[in-house]
């Protein structure tokens, strides 16, 4: 079991979660658990179910697990995986990708509860640029 909460992104392109990962990992360092799904099984655009439930499996032997998806069939996947197979303590968050993934991830980092690093997700929502 890893001692914080970890992430699991989820977007309809490969290149961009771990894109993001990347910056995840600058920001909040090595501590924090970061798992991926993007794309399809086959390396296309979409997102595939089973890599959905690969992160999600891959992640859950953490504090609690906090889940972001980019848009679309990302957040209707994550629910059908989610349905199929219920899961204490994994959060599915409605937070702006990449903002919701940083301040999640930094607050994870603190070794905050799974509440808090949900929070501070949506709490990213409020995060202005100008």
């Amino acid at each position: 079991m890893t001692s914080t909460v970890s992430i699991v992104l989820i977007s309809h392109s490969a290149l961009l979660v771990a894109g993001v990962r990347e910056l995840l990992r600058q920001v909040a360092g090595d501590g924090v658990g970061v798992y991926t799904a993007g794309g399809t099984e086959d390396g296309g655009l979409g997102t595939g179910y089973n890599l959905v439930r690969t992160a999600i499996d891959d992640a859950d032997d953490a504090l609690g697990v906090v889940i972001i998806p980019d848009l679309g069939s990302s957040v209707l996947t994550a629910r059908a995986v989610l349905d199929d197979e219920p899961r204490d303590k994994v959060v599915l968050v409605d937070a702006p990708f990449v903002e919701g993934a940083l301040a999640a991830a930094v607050i994870a980092a603190t070794g905050a509860d799974l509440d808090t690093v949900v929070a501070a997700a949506r709490e990213a929502w409020d995060a202005r640029k100008l």
